[in-house]
């Protein structure tokens, strides 16, 4: 395959890879570590990311347990993942942080499967604009033939079709996971 095409189909991976960590911070009635990513606690005076501060385990499919390295940072974690806005409230016991995530009511699975309906346009959108980027790349270009110019637009549509079922099948998975009780 031509360095063009495969140069793209890199690109293109990436934000798929970026689509999956996107739907790995949705709830989906079940716990999940990915849930915390990216919440940032004050440590003193700096923002860090609670993952670099405590270790995170599922003892049970509804319940996270995060235990901070050190025991004074546990007040610090509990209010940031309060304050985050995930739909959770953090309990704190002696030396960790227990989360308890409760079951969704449908109104609330219907909206967080629009939320990932709308990342997954984004990240169609995202392919687009690398396709049309890469295309327009092959039309200025004066060096190279016309036939290998019509390879190198079908190779990256096919990269281009590939990548958009991935991105349908891991809504399709995702969606039935929020919605299954």
């Amino acid at each position: 395959m031509d360095e063009l095409v495969l140069e793209a189909n890199g690109r293109m991976d990436k934000s798929i890879d970026a689509f999956k960590g996107a739907l790995a911070k949705l709830r989906s009635g079940r716990a999940n570590p990915a849930m915390l990513e990216g919440i940032q606690c004050d440590y003193y005076g700096e923002k860090m990311d609670i993952a670099s501060l405590c270790s995170i385990s599922m003892p049970e499919p509804r319940q996270l347990l995060v235990k901070p390295y050190s025991r004074e940072d546990l007040k610090t974690i509990a209010s940031a993942i309060a304050g985050a806005n995930i739909g959770v409230n953090p309990q704190v016991e002696a030396d960790a942080i227990r989360i308890i995530v409760p079951p969704l009511t449908e109104d609330v699975r219907r909206e967080i499967a629009k939320q990932a309906k709308a990342l997954a346009e984004e990240a169609k959108v995202s392919i687009r604009n690398i396709r049309r980027d890469y295309l327009d790349f092959v039309k200025d270009d004066e060096t190279m033939s016309d036939d290998y110019k019509d390879r190198v637009r079908e190779d990256i549509q096919k990269g281009v079709d590939a990548a958009n079922k991935k991105i349908d099948d891991l809504l399709a998975e995702k969606q039935k996971a929020i919605m299954t009780i």
